[in-house]
């Protein structure tokens, strides 16, 4: 493969919403690349919750998350695109002839006519436990993700934190786990409202209340001291097994300084999916505009639309969307 090659299309960042504009890009003909500075396909999905059930795409009742980043890569490669990982893309330089130049952080080059960002918050890193000792136990039973269900099995499972990840955790282990306790600072939970009532109806859950100390081996954390943060007051929580979800910071890196118009840490974008910057596009969790949707569906109608965009940017009389799948001529030659 020659990086140099000039294509029609390169979408950075390979979750969901990546994979699926892929798909689209292919259907519309045009000529694409897909990056991704992690090894694996997937984005957030493969790094924090492969095990988690999905719940919130039509048409699909439930799915792990990475049955559904088998099935998108399934789907992206329809069309035969390029794909490129492990590699991070700082450098931006737009050529005399409109098109672009991008950089790695290795200094790998990728040239293109448009840019469709699908980074989601950009680097992943889970905000860690802040505690004397924690570092210590990352390799045993303190995790920052749930990769592999059964090692919680019949364990007394503590979670600290209080957004969409720590419910859904908390209910997709209360089913095997001996115990599940739910440690949070404040007295509502960010979650689904449905969500929460289930775990609310079966979990344990200290509220408000913090971890201030783990003890343990060394290797293994067997007890934790929690503190409710208005009386003082402590309790201490034996515990198998001990998963932290406080958040994940993210981090756009060399990406920020390409001039991009950003608010609350995200790209604004308008109806369109359109930057401020003409040919550079974005979609998914990485946007910001007034209708924004937060779910999976939501990216998965604004990675067409930036798609559509960018069509439309290299060609004013292209049509204004692929035509139906179930139409198109090379799905129905191939029977796909």
């Amino acid at each position: 493969m020659n990086h140099d090659d000039l294509y029609d299309v390169t979408i950075i960042g390979a979750g969901p919403v990546g994979l699926f504009t892929t798909f689209y890009s292919g259907m519309r003909d045009l000529k694409t690349k897909l990056i991704d500075n992690n090894t694996e396909l997937g984005g957030k999905i493969t790094m924090f919750y492969p095990e988690k059930t999905i719940r919130d795409i039509g048409g699909i009742p439930g799915i792990t998350g990475a049955n559904l980043v088998k099935q998108l890569i399934q789907q992206a490669m329809t069309f035969q695109p390029t794909v490129v990982t492990g590699q991070l893309i700082t450098g931006l330089q737009r050529l005399e002839d409109g098109t672009f130049l991008l950089t790695s952080a290795t200094g790998e080059t990728h040239h293109t006519k448009t840019i469709i960002l699908t980074v989601g918050s950009g680097i992943f890193k889970p905000i860690k436990l802040d505690l004397d000792g924690a570092d210590m136990y990352e390799k045993t039973n303190l995790h920052y993700s749930v990769d592999e269900l059964a090692r919680f099995a019949g364990k007394r499972v503590v979670i600290s934190g209080g957004g969409n990840s720590a419910v859904d955790w908390a209910n997709e282990l209360l089913p095997i786990a001996k115990s599940v306790t739910v440690v949070h600072r404040r007295d509502d939970f960010a979650g689904h409202e449905r969500h929460v009532a289930e775990m609310r109806e079966k979990a344990q859950l200290f509220t408000p209340y913090s971890m201030v100390e783990l003890h343990g081996d060394g290797k293994r954390i067997s007890r934790i001291s929690i503190q409710h943060l208005e009386t003082k007051e402590c309790h201490s929580l034996e515990a198998d097994e001990v998963v932290v979800n406080h958040g994940i910071r993210g981090d756009f890196g060399g990406i920020n300084g390409w001039g991009l118009e950003i608010e609350d840490e995200r790209f604004v974008v308008n109806g369109a999916m359109e930057t401020n910057i003409p040919g550079i596009f974005a979609a998914g969790d990485a946007t910001t505009h007034p209708n924004k949707l937060k779910l999976i569906a939501g990216g998965f109608t604004e990675g067409p639309i930036a798609l559509n965009s960018a069509k439309r940017y290299l060609d004013p009389d292209a049509q204004p969307m692929a035509m139906y799948s179930t139409h198109h001529e090379k799905l129905v030659e191939t029977g796909k």
